[in-house]
């Protein structure tokens, strides 16, 4: 094994490499950061009321949503649509106004949030990996494999919401073996979440591989610790 990854449980034989998006494949805040201000400028633009509001503001929308329907977590974008939308609401717009102004906000978010470019080190390893795995992406968020030109390296992507209840719920993991056609321990799911990617996957009965970037405390182990994600190359 490459220095610094902890072995904690034997793999069983993997045929599937399963990748959280955020925060595993690159830094995700700086993303995030650039996402919430595209929706700032474009809400300011089309709702002049909005220019005195800030992310705070917005995601105590998303709260109050949560607290009414607490499914809609599982669903990020639709949760931050309606966000945005009952946001303008709050703020005076009328309904349809506030639906079409919500739509080209969450447009510019989105747009933003899935500009993403891995470092070459990270595409080169997914190359490698890819010759001799399947390689699938489970994410609670709505990054896209292909805007990120790594789409033909993947077999598909599953995304919370779409395809089912976000991480550490089992839904996205037993639709991925379903679809692939293989047993869930034949997956190793890779992730920065304890809670999401290492309970979900062994919830699903996958092996999972914790990218552990603060050295934090483990309450289940994972099959693998790692510190950096260029240790799969251990895989290899």
């Amino acid at each position: 094994m490459v220095a610094n990854m902890q072995l904690f449980k034997a793999l069983s034989p993997v045929s599937v490499l399963s990748f959280d998006l955020d925060d595993t494949l690159y830094d995700n805040k700086p993303v995030i950061d650039a996402a919430e201000q595209a929706m700032l400028s474009a809400l300011a633009q089309q709702a002049p009321a909005s220019k005195a509001t800030d992310s705070a503001f917005w995601w105590q929308q998303r709260l109050k949503l949560a607290s009414i329907e607490p499914e809609i977590r599982h669903d990020i974008g639709r949760w931050r649509l309606l966000g945005i939308e009952a946001g303008l609401l709050e703020l005076g717009l009328a309904r349809p106004e506030a639906r079409r102004v919500a739509e080209h906000g969450y447009a510019a978010f989105l747009d933003a949030r899935t500009r993403i470019t891995l470092s070459p080190e990270v595409t080169q390893l997914l190359s490698a990996l890819a010759k001799q795995y399947r390689l699938i992406a489970i994410t609670n968020g709505n990054a896209c494999i292909n805007k990120m030109g790594i789409g033909e390296l993947f077999a598909f992507s599953l995304q919370a919401g779409p395809d089912g209840r976000m991480k550490p719920y089992a839904d996205l993991f037993m639709t991925a073996a379903a679809r692939l056609q293989v047993k869930p321990a034949q997956i190793l799911h890779i992730g920065d979440s304890h809670r999401a990617d290492v309970m979900g996957a062994l919830n699903a009965g996958c092996q999972a591989a914790w990218l552990d970037h603060y050295q934090g405390a483990i309450t289940v182990l994972p099959h693998i610790r790692l510190t950096d994600v260029s240790q799969l190359s251990a895989l290899l």
